[in-house]
C-alpha cells in the first residue's frame, strides 16, 4: 500500500494525537543518493525515460543529531530538526483544506459540499480536515512550539489570505499529505497522480503547472513564464521545498515587522506568500547545489524545461505534473477537459475562467492589503 492509511476521525483533538503518533513513528533515515533527472512520457526535447537525461546527483541529508544548544540554530537547522524528512517513507493519509466554517456548519456553504465530499469520497480511508482560522492556530501553536519564529510570523499577518498561504506550506511541512483549496473537486485519487513506473519511494513532492502563459503580454497577467500550482500540492513531511518557504516567509514577515511594514497597502501578496515565491522556491531547489551536484555540461533547470508539457515530469524527488492535471477544462494554455486521463483536480476558481480569476487576483493584490 502507497499511503498510511489512518482512521477517518475528523476530531482535532483525535487528529493532533494521531499526527503527534504518525511523526514519531518513522525512523529519520538519511535521503539515498540518486541520479536525479527530468524525465517525462512525451516527445518533447526531453528524454523520455527517467534515467536518459542525468542533471545531478541528489546530496545525502544527514541524519538528525541531539540538539546541543537550540539557541545557535539556524531557522533552517530548527526547522530540519523538528520535522526531518525521509524520502523513503510513504505519503501521510492526510487531506487538509480550509474554510471559514467546517462542513458540519449550517454556514459552510451549499456550493462547496459536492467538492469538499468528493475528497473523501476518492480517498476512503484518509483523514479528511476542514481547518477553520481559529482551528488553524490551535493547530500551528501544538505543531510549532519548538519554532517560535514560525508562529510568531504566522500570528502577525495582517489579512487571512497571507495566514491562508502560509498555512498550506506550514500543514504539509509539519505532518505532510494532500492539501487543496476549499473549491476544488477531485476527479482522480492520489494514488493515480505518481506515474506507475516511479517508485513512491524516491518521491517526496508532487505539483503541478497552474499557469504557462505563452504570449507576449503574460506579465499582464501572471506573475511567472511557468507557474506552479499552490491550490493543490501533495507532499511527505519536511520536504526541502516547504522548509525553504517556510523560512523564506518566516523571516520576510519578521523583517516587516520589525520595520513596522506588515501593514503597508503596497504590498504584494502573490509575491510575500502566493505562487510567485512558491515557484522561485521550487525553482530554487532543482538549482541548489545544496540539494543536488550539477553535473558538468547540464545548465541550470528553467520555465523552458516545462513550458507545453503534456505528461509527467520527474526533477530528483519531484514529480510536476502537467497544467491539465490540476487546471482541467480551462481552454486555455493547452489545458485539456476534465475527462482527460491527466485530468486530477478540478479547480472552480470561484466561477471564473483561469485568466479572469488570476486577473483579479492581480488587481487585488497590487491593490495592497
Amino acid at each position: 500500500m502507497i499511503y498510511q492509511h489512518s482512521s477517518s476521525s475528523t476530531s482535532i483533538r483525535t487528529l493532533r494525537a494521531q499526527a503527534a503518533a504518525a511523526g514519531s513513528a518513522a525512523p529519520n533515515q538519511a535521503l539515498p543518493t540518486k541520479q536525479a533527472s527530468i524525465s517525462d512520457n512525451s516527445n518533447d526535447k526531453l528524454a523520455n525515460s527517467a534515467d536518459a537525461l542525468p542533471i545531478a546527483e541528489q546530496v545525502k541529508i544527514p541524519k538528525q543529531t541531539p540538539i546541543q544548544d537550540g539557541g545557535k540554530m539556524t531557522l533552517h537547522e530548527k526547522l530540519a530538526y523538528q520535522f526531518p524528512y525521509d524520502v523513503e517513507g510513504k505519503f501521510p493519509a492526510y487531506i487538509w483544506q480550509t474554510w471559514k466554517y467546517t462542513p458540519a456548519s449550517g454556514d459552510f456553504g451549499e456550493e462547496f459540499r459536492p467538492a469538499e465530499a468528493s475528497w473523501s469520497e476518492k480517498h476512503p480511508g484518509f483523514v479528511h480536515e476542514v481547518i477553520t482560522d481559529a482551528d488553524a492556530l490551535h493547530l500551528m501553536r501544538y505543531l510549532y512550539a519548538g519554532v517560535p519564529e514560525v508562529l510568531k510570523a504566522y500570528e502577525a499577518m495582517p489579512v487571512p489570505i497571507l495566514k491562508a498561504d502560509f498555512f498550506r506550506y506550514l500543514i504539509l511541512f509539519a505532518r505532510g499529505g494532500i492539501y487543496s483549496d476549499i473549491d476544488t473537486h477531485a476527479l482522480k485519487s492520489a494514488i493515480d497522480w505518481i506515474p506507475p513506473n516511479v517508485p513512491h519511494s524516491t518521491v517526496g513532492l508532487v505539483i503541478g503547472v497552474e499557469a504557462d502563459p505563452d504570449r507576449p503580454d503574460w506579465a499582464n497577467w501572471y506573475s511567472r513564464r511557468i507557474q506552479f500550482c499552490q491550490w493543490t500540492i501533495q507532499s511527505k513531511a519536511g520536504h526541502p521545498v516547504l522548509r525553504d518557504i517556510v523560512a523564506k516567509i518566516t523571516t520576510e514577515t519578521l523583517r516587516r515587522q520589525r520595520a513596522g511594514t506588515l501593514n503597508e497597502k503596497d504590498d504584494n501578496v502573490v509575491e510575500w506568500t502566493g505562487p510567485a515565491i512558491w515557484t522561485d522556491t521550487i525553482f530554487d531547489y532543482f538549482n541548489n547545489p545544496q540539494h543536488y551536484t550539477i553535473l558538468p555540461g547540464q545548465g541550470n533547470i528553467t520555465w523552458e524545461d516545462f513550458t507545453g508539457m503534456k505528461a509527467p515530469k520527474k526533477v530528483g524527488d519531484t514529480i510536476v505534473l502537467p497544467i491539465t492535471s490540476f487546471s482541467p477544462g480551462q481552454k486555455t494554455m493547452g489545458s485539456e477537459e476534465i475527462d482527460h486521463p491527466m485530468a486530477y483536480v478540478q479547480h472552480y476558481f470561484e466561477g471564473k475562467s483561469l485568466g479572469e480569476w488570476w486577473a483579479d487576483k492581480m488587481r487585488e493584490s497590487n491593490a495592497g492589503l
